[in-house]
Order: structure tokens, then sequence, then C-alpha cells
């Protein structure tokens, strides 16, 4: 096995609920994130011939509209400027942390059901940011356990490019079960989570060696000057 390269984007920016910690909200990009999702199409071109990786026609996203809408302008650019045909695969794999129950609640509606609940006890203070916790709610996850569901994918999919002619794959996802997903793969270490984040459809590319071992090759995380609110 040769190297093989995992391209992993965040969507394009999109008509987010204000103060709603949830990965299943419904909504589309906006004109802004549209033209993030070109851009990147037209970058991610130059970066593949640049480095001569082989992609695979099949480009996968979470079922969110606003990473399919990401990956389905990536998908057309790709076709048009290379002449070969992708598509666009969703999967429930690459989804955000979910809160469960709680999907698409505000973050005071949410505290508030917890407060009145008398089965539940008050949250932490950072509970949106706090990698370990899970809201004590039907469906909900870590943030540390949305990463390891994504890693899983992120594997799985690398490996069956076993026996074909690519080396490399596009996932578009959302931008906290990334990076947690990239501490899972050994590429972030726990304590730098937190100091990253993921800007809009720019790619980081995460390296898998023919030993096994998952490096971060190119592209730049969005460094946080302080630990911010965990909602996409």
């Amino acid at each position: 096995m040769n190297n093989r390269f995992a391209i992993l984007l965040r969507h394009g920016d999109y008509r987010q609920k204000a103060e709603t910690p949830s990965a299943l909200q419904p909504f589309g990009l906006t004109e802004k994130g549209e033209r993030q999702a070109r851009e990147a199409g037209i970058g991610l071109t130059q970066l593949i011939d640049e480095n001569s990786w082989k992609l695979d026609r099949e480009i996968f996203s979470s079922r969110q509209l606003r990473a399919w809408q990401t990956a389905d302008l990536l998908s057309k650019i790709l076709t048009e400027r290379s002449g070969r045909s992708f598509q666009v695969t969703e999967n429930e794999a690459l989804a955000e942390r979910s809160v469960g129950a709680f999907a698409n609640l505000t973050i005071s509606e949410i505290e508030q059901i917890l407060d009145s609940d008398p089965r539940y006890a008050p949250p932490p203070g950072n509970w949106k940011s706090d990698s370990r916790y899970r809201l004590p709610v039907q469906g909900a996850e870590s943030l540390m356990e949305a990463g390891l569901r994504v890693a899983g994918f992120l594997k799985e999919r690398m490996e069956a490019l076993d026996g074909t002619s690519s080396d490399t794959r596009v996932f578009v996802g959302h931008g906290a079960s990334i990076r947690h997903a990239a501490h899972h793969l050994g590429v972030l270490e726990f304590e730098r989570i937190a100091q990253h984040s993921m800007f809009h459809a720019k790619p980081v590319v995460l390296k898998l060696s023919p030993t096994g071992k998952w490096t971060h090759h190119t592209g730049a995380w969005k460094e946080r000057k302080a630990p911010a609110t965990t909602l996409d």
C-alpha cells in the first residue's frame, strides 16, 4: 500500500439558527457558503494536480443539507475541471455531535429543561465544548463519541481503496466531529482540540501511511485565541 490522503472539509457558511448546538439543523448554505464551496472545488483541483493524487470519484458527505450542498458543488467543479464524473454519497457517520432528543433547541431551552426535570443533574458550565460530556437524553453523544464515529468511517473508507487505482478521497462534514476524529486517529493531541477549529470549505488533508499511521499532511486548522462554544 502506498500513502493515501483523506481530504477533510467542513461545510460552507449556512443559515444557522442562533445559539442552537444541534447538528440536525435543516438549513442550507448562504450565498457566501455557496461561493466558498465553489472556490474549494477550484482549489482542490489545483491541489490534487500539484500532488499527482489519484482522486476517487465518490465524495462522501454527512446527510445535513449544508454538507451535501458543499459536496455537490465540489463534485460539479471537479467534474468540469477534470473531465471525470464525480458523485456524492451521503452517510450519517459524518454527522456532527448529536444532542439527541434536544435537537434544534436553543442552549437556554436545553438548560431550562434539564433544570426542571428531576431526573437530571445540572450540566457543567462548559457542557457545549466539554469533549467528554454527553447530555443525559436519548440519542445524545459526547464530542469524543462523535469523533470516534467519524474516525471509524474514515478508516473504513480509506481501507476500501485497496485494490483500486485511487489513493485519495474527499469527505465533507462538520468541524467539531472532524477535529475529534483527528484526535482518535492520533493526529491531534487532546489538549489541542479546543485550540483549533476549521475554516468553512477549506481542506485539511490527513495522510495514511503504508504502516497505518495517520499524520497531518497539509491544510491549516483555524486557530482559536480562546476556547469557543462548540455549535458546529
